[in-house]
């Protein structure tokens, strides 16, 4: 966790002293009321921006063509119902008010969404995104097993699961779940995941992940959350879980790639995060394992971040820590959030003290923690084996609940301090440049043990070429099962049977069967570039050697990690993506032509992408001339 001094006195004090009479969030339009919750602190009131409307708004939004969803930041709660007011009459559509946050959420055209930051009361508008999950034995390596043997289990503590719900009567929650709640955004095609189908719930059984619209055939899409609190809770069998359900139900093949995904909208995770602010209960970490748009940077200061970093702010001020997956794309970097330097970025290794192959690393990372074939609980009283960086994330949680429970008046840094200096350094290039990250080791943690000797880590077998501009050679090109990021697990193809996760002791006894692993959705490893006519080819049904599911998974990547694609051009299916690769009649359409190979590319294994982001603020810009765009694309 790479902090600056960010726990202020007053804020503490106001969580502290929080009236529970007051309801934390109130009835809107179409909603259900919420029970009475505690109210958190403030989060802190965003800087107005400078300039005229224009620069209110976030690159991309005014070359729009369409209808968008955003967030219209305010400066201050108190005029989102003059605001929305004014929108309503400009025939904007404000889809949800937030009783406590200082920000509304709209839907409307570009030039509506222009008129809408000409009042001076909006600090900022920009799209409400959308993240997916980002989906591996563990308790042994990290010595939670002699840390359970000394009693040491985190009771009275609780772990806060952001996720798609859980299996409230699975075994291994028995006794476990303290709090649920659902923030599950709505609009057309997009369905709440809420078991009483509003963007808002809250109480026993609010975050159930066996509902109708969970289900998808014989498939249940929300199975992510109980396996990933299945992790959290196998670290801390004496913790408590609050699970709170913050994904929609998507139902847009141009979205997803297929005809239903799960998405977790940027409001529907601070509205998630207020409320475990201000629940009435010792909360050490909130886990978030999912994650959007790739940074080799502190995001600190990107218009997404500053809209982000209070809600991860508020959470550290009550003693919280939110732990994030950093991702699975083989990056040297990591996901958003994790790129906040007040969350703690976690990367997956494997049990031979490995890095994971798939796992984003660097300085930015935190901790590794395992996570390559974990096995934990899903629905239907089931387990299965998963692999990615979100297995990873639940480990380093659940750690900060045995040593919160040990220290309960220590500073939540000074745990995530104790975490990292005990933990076994792995040492590594990433971009031309030695780092260390130490991986974790809860027991040495809580009894103050040295760290264990460093590991010298070696790039994975056929792995990406590491310099920036690799060319020629090629290799196999990855075989994933789930497209969908990493919603699926990894079988590395070892041989070796998973060892599984010990759960918690429980009075009920069902046999599981463990699903077959499949592979985790990450980078190629050919680092060969192809020209947009091969492209064409391979992506055009049955004509190319990429496989299909390879091919898709590549499109996975591009979405997270392009501002271009979905947003203002969809090339989310292999159908989509070969127009876009073929129409080259416009300047915007020969850049999005450009971009699209150029995304390809990197998720068929070459590495640099200064030259696409730089592309992209162009094509982002509504100020941007043909011949700008021509340049642009010409760059690449």
């Amino acid at each position: 966790m790479r902090l600056r001094p960010l726990m202020v006195c007053s804020v503490m004090l106001a969580l502290l002293v929080a009236a529970p009479s007051v309801p934390a969030f109130a009835a809107e339009p179409g909603q259900e009321p919420v029970p009475a919750a505690p109210t958190p602190a403030p989060a802190p009131t965003p800087t107005p921006t400078p300039g005229g409307p224009a620069e209110k708004l976030e690159g991309g939004l005014a070359v729009d063509e369409g209808r968008v969803r955003a967030i219209v930041e305010l400066t201050d709660p108190g005029q989102r119902a003059p605001v929305a007011a004014q929108a309503a009459e400009a025939s904007v559509d404000v889809v949800l008010r937030p009783r406590t946050q200082p920000f509304i959420v709209v839907e409307g055209t570009a030039e509506e969404l222009a008129t809408l930051a000409d009042d001076p009361r909006v600090t900022s508008i920009h799209r409400d995104r959308a993240y997916p999950p980002s989906l591996a034995s563990s308790l042994k390596l990290i010595g939670a097993d002699q840390a359970h043997a000394q009693n040491l289990t985190g009771t009275g503590q609780a772990v806060a699961v952001l996720d798609t719900g859980i299996d409230r009567d699975h075994p291994a929650f028995a006794g476990r779940i303290v709090d649920e709640a659902c923030f599950s955004a709505v609009e057309p095609g997009v369905e709440s995941l809420c078991p009483n189908g509003q963007p808002t719930q809250t109480g026993t059984g609010a975050a159930d992940a066996e509902t109708p619209r969970c289900l998808d055939g014989g498939v249940n899409l929300c199975e992510h959350g109980s396996h990933v609190a299945g992790i959290a809770a196998g670290v801390a069998p004496g913790a408590g879980i609050v699970a709170v359900q913050v994904f929609s139900r998507v139902n847009d093949e141009e979205i997803c790639g297929e005809a239903s995904c799960l998405l977790a909208y940027e409001s529907s995770l601070r509205l998630a995060m207020e409320y475990v602010a201000g629940l009435q209960r010792p909360v050490a970490a909130v886990n978030l394992s999912l994650g959007g748009g790739l940074y080799d940077a502190s995001c600190d200061d990107t218009e997404e971040g500053r809209a982000f970093r209070p809600a991860v702010e508020a959470l550290l001020a009550s003693g919280t820590a939110t732990v994030v997956a950093a991702g699975n794309e083989f990056h040297e970097g990591v996901a958003f959030p994790a790129c906040l330097s007040a969350t703690v970025a976690v990367g997956a290794n494997d049990d031979a003290d490995a890095i994971a192959d798939f796992s984003n690393r660097g300085p930015l990372l935190d901790l590794f923690a395992p996570g390559v074939e974990i096995e934990a609980a899903v629905p239907d009283d089931a387990a299965a084996v998963h692999s990615g960086t979100s297995m990873a994330a639940p480990h380093v949680a659940g750690a900060l609940a045995l040593l919160r429970a040990q220290s309960p008046q220590a500073q939540v840094t000074e745990l995530v301090d104790r975490l990292k200096a005990a933990g076994r350094p792995y040492a590594y290039e990433a971009g031309g440049a030695q780092v260390s990250t130490p991986r974790l080791d809860v027991l040495a943690a809580l009894t103050g043990s040295a760290p264990q000797p460093v590991i010298t880590q070696t790039p994975a077998p056929g792995g990406p070429d590491p310099q920036p501009e690799p060319s020629g050679g090629s290799g196999p090109a990855p075989t994933p099962g789930d497209p969908g990021g990493d919603q699926g697990p990894e079988d590395p193809g070892t041989g070796t049977p998973p060892t599984p996760v010990p759960l918690p002791t429980v009075t009920v006894t069902v046999t599981v069967t463990p699903r077959p692993a499949a592979a985790v959705c990450t980078r190629g490893t050919a680092g060969k570039r192809l020209t947009a006519a091969k492209w064409a080819v391979e992506i055009h049904r049955g004509s190319g050697t990429i496989p299909d599911a390879t091919l898709t998974c590549y499109l996975k990547l591009v979405q997270k990690a392009s501002k271009v694609f979905p947003e203002l051009t969809r090339a989310s299916t292999l159908g989509t993506a070969y127009r876009t690769l073929k129409a080259t009649r416009t300047a915007r359409q020969r850049l999005d032509s450009a971009l699209l190979v150029g995304w390809l590319n990197w998720a068929h294994g070459t590495n640099g992408t200064t030259k696409l982001t730089g592309a992209e603020k162009a094509r982002l810009s509504s100020k941007a001339t043909a011949a700008t765009l021509k340049k642009a694309a010409g760059s690449l």
